[in-house]
């Protein structure tokens, strides 16, 4: 048994399923550092005669596709770590270029087993547009929304909402360690027009109500935690309320329908519960954050998800298994 990670130097999630992996179920979990292409990991794709093959420098050791049965596409989108040397900035956009297409290209076209999810998945679903109008499809409220960058457009939205008030947040975000959370929209930041200008932005109407819920769902089971905040943001605060959440079957059902809708064998997905006992549906993160909720909650996430991919790596060997056939 095989599997892959392909992830970012000193993830920490990938670290502690490695090691829960190797404990509980004798499996080892094959770290590929993406950051580490222009350093220790190298790709050697191939084309000659009828298909492709591809190996992976990892750990100073030369690993084939056709070693592995499962891939944990992780982390795929890194900047490069180039160590001691120093490039210019338009020659390190070339490099990180280079090897995240080559990358993608090279897993996606020499590997056909089981994916955590299937990198063409993972990259249409992390689109915030995209899956807020599949969650919509599948019969969860999605915020009134609005993507934009036109300032008259952006007012006249927030007018006609019931309530006025909006939130804004980033359609993609990222790049070059800047964050950027969820804040609400004010009159002051609305005069800001060559602000507004500059990029579309997602602006929403603000739900109301103060319970959050972190929802992952693996496969065929779901997990939560109820997060009580006032924050729109709940993540630059963590001391708050935070207990595990029975996630309710029906709750489930409706999550699992977006994912398959979405290609997505697992989610880490955001909802408000309102005050009346709504769920809304804010946004999924295909591999999202998931062990900050361990210590918090009690929930044994590491073993969960363990057990999780290990139960996958089992699938992948039989072709009745669960994973095998949503392929």
């Amino acid at each position: 048994m095989a599997i892959a990670a392909i992830t970012i130097q000193n993830d920490l999630h990938a670290h502690i399923i490695r090691h829960e992996l190797r404990t509980r179920h004798n499996i080892e979990l094959l770290l590929i550092e993406v950051d580490r292409l222009s350093a220790s990991h190298h790709i050697n794709w191939h084309l000659d005669g009828s298909k492709p093959n591809c190996r992976i420098l990892s750990d100073q050791t030369w690993l084939s596709t056709e070693e592995l049965d499962v891939i944990w596409w992780r982390r795929s989108r890194s900047q490069q770590i180039f160590d001691d040397v120093v490039y210019p900035p338009e020659q390190e956009d070339v490099i990180n270029n280079d090897c995240r297409s080559a990358l993608f290209g090279a897993f996606t076209t020499c590997f056909n087993r089981v994916w955590l999810s299937h990198p063409f998945a993972t990259e249409r679903a992390g689109n915030k547009l995209y899956q807020l109008s599949v969650a919509r499809g599948s019969g969860f409220r999605v915020p009134r929304t609005l993507v934009s960058q036109d300032p008259d457009s952006v007012k006249q939205f927030i007018a006609c909402l019931p309530n006025k008030q909006a939130i804004v947040k980033t359609v993609a975000g990222g790049g070059r360690g800047l964050f950027l959370f969820t804040q609400f929209v004010t009159e002051a930041e609305l005069e800001k027009i060559d602000s507004i200008k500059v990029c579309p932005a997602i602006y929403q109407e603000y739900i109301e109500g103060n319970t959050h819920i972190r929802l992952n769902c693996f496969g065929n089971t779901s997990y939560a935690g109820r997060i009580v905040s006032p924050d729109l943001d709940w993540r630059p605060n963590l001391d708050i309320p935070v207990s595990a959440w029975p996630v309710p079957d029906e709750l489930h059902a409706r999550v699992r329908a977006v994912l398959d809708e979405l290609k997505l064998e697992m989610g880490i997905v955001d909802i408000k519960l309102t005050p009346e006992g709504e769920y809304v549906w804010l946004e999924v993160n295909p591999q999202g954050q998931f062990l900050f909720l361990e210590p918090l909650t009690g929930t044994p996430y590491s073993r969960i998800f363990s057990d999780y991919l290990a139960s996958v790596v089992s699938d992948s060997k039989d072709s009745t298994g669960y994973a095998l056939r949503r392929v």
